[in-house]
Order: structure tokens, then sequence, then C-alpha cells
């Protein structure tokens, strides 16, 4: 192992993992002591383990402000979608995990693809800072994006304003599905979330360590159980690089 790594990315001997609670999929709880428990948790605390250090968690409430603490010394690793809004300050690995992005819509909108969303007159709602929401503002042209603080947000201002679409990850959407009647998870996906390991980048140095990490867990089929052990399903392996 990198010495340089250890001393930088563990300093004192410990490893500070930021950890979006937000995300169902990655985080499905908290343990007794109030640590979060789910996919990505565990696979801080392999990182945290190859270093020989103690793992903290340090949680946020949203994608985005794990993101805005990149540079505040809150965090050492992030466990993140890696976003091109995001890169200027987080240095990421490729993804160790996928997730789809799809679009939920109200029964007779005419939507009955991805390619149709897409048009004057639709009104998107989106978490606004989520690597999807993001991924939404850089290729959507001509209808309108509806920005909100959560899923949750984004579900209610979809229901409270008649709004013709919601975008999300299709595991949420499904759920979301049974309470809109007639409603429609569209087939296909207009964007994969790449579920990521970032770090500062003042530590950008030690992303070729890190990168070593994400591929191992791939091969070695870690990330694969860590999702069946977490009943994760909607979380699929990322492609080795």
């Amino acid at each position: 192992m990198n010495e340089w790594v250890k001393s930088h990315l563990a300093a004192e001997g410990v490893l500070r993992a930021g950890i979006n609670t937000a995300n169902f999929l990655l985080v499905s709880g908290r343990a007794d002591n109030g640590d979060p428990v789910g996919v990505a948790p565990d696979m801080a605390k392999d990182i945290a383990d190859r270093l020989d250090a103690t793992i903290k968690y340090v949680c946020y409430k949203s994608p985005g402000e794990l993101a805005d603490a990149a540079g505040s010394n809150e965090w050492d690793l992030g466990f993140i979608g890696a976003e091109p809004q995001r890169a200027k300050e987080i240095a990421f690995t490729s993804a160790y995990c996928e997730i789809e992005a799809t679009y939920l819509v109200r029964q007779g909108a005419g939507i009955e693809s991805i390619e149709d969303v897409d048009q004057a007159g639709t009104a998107i709602s989106v978490s606004g800072r989520s690597a999807y929401g993001l991924w939404l503002k850089r290729h959507i042209e001509k209808a309108e994006i509806v920005e909100a603080d959560s899923m949750d947000h984004a579900y209610q201002l979809f229901v409270d304003r008649n709004l013709t679409v919601l975008a999300g990850l299709r595991p949420r959407l499904i759920s979301d599905q049974e309470s809109i009647p007639g409603s429609l998870v569209l087939e296909g996906k207009f964007s994969a979330v790449q579920q990521a390991i970032g770090t500062p980048r003042k530590f950008e140095e030690a992303v070729s360590w890190l990168q070593e990490c994400v591929n191992d867990a791939i091969v070695s089929g870690r990330v694969s159980d860590l999702i069946e052990k977490h009943n994760a399903h909607g979380l699929s392996v990322a492609n080795q690089i």
C-alpha cells in the first residue's frame, strides 16, 4: 500500500467516509449506534480495513450537501454519483455500481418512451442536485425542469402541481407508481447513475490506489455480495474498466 495514501486519507488512523443517506439503495438503515448500514458504508469499511484505520461515517441528507463539503475538510472519501459538475472539487474512481434513472409519467400525457419526454410543454420534477438531476440539466433542451431538494420533495411537487413527469431511480419510481393511478414507469433509462468513490482534489494522488480497491471489489464479487446482503435490488455491478 502507498504510505502517502495512508498518511493523507487516514490521518491519525481514522478514515472519514462521507455518506449520502438519501440514497435508499446504498444506505438501507441505521445500526444501533446510529452508523449507516448498507452497500456504501460497507464499501467504506472495507477501505478503512485496507488502511488499517478506524472508520468514521460523516452522514449527509443529500448528495448535494456531501458534494458541497468536499473543500471543507469534513470527509476523506465521499460515496456519491460521479458527475462532471462535481469533478472540479472531487476526484473520482470509476463506478463500482450503477442505478438506472428513468421517468414516471401521468396517464394521458402522450409520453410512451424516454425519447418523448424532452418536448415543449412537459414539466419534469426531479431532485435537483442528485446525479440524475445534474444529468438532466446538461441534456434536456425543450422540457421544463422543476428542481426539488430531495426525492420526496420531487414526488410532492409532481403530485401537488400535477406535473407531467417525475424523474428518479427506477426502484423508487416503481414504488411511487402504486399511489398514482394510471401512471407508467417508462422502459429503458435516460441515464445510469455511476456510484463511485470520490476524494477531495487535494488527495487526488490517492485515486489510483482507490481505483485498485474498486477493481478488486468488482472482480472478487464483493460488490455483488453486498447488493445481495442488503437486498439492494435495483443496483447493478458496474462494468470494470
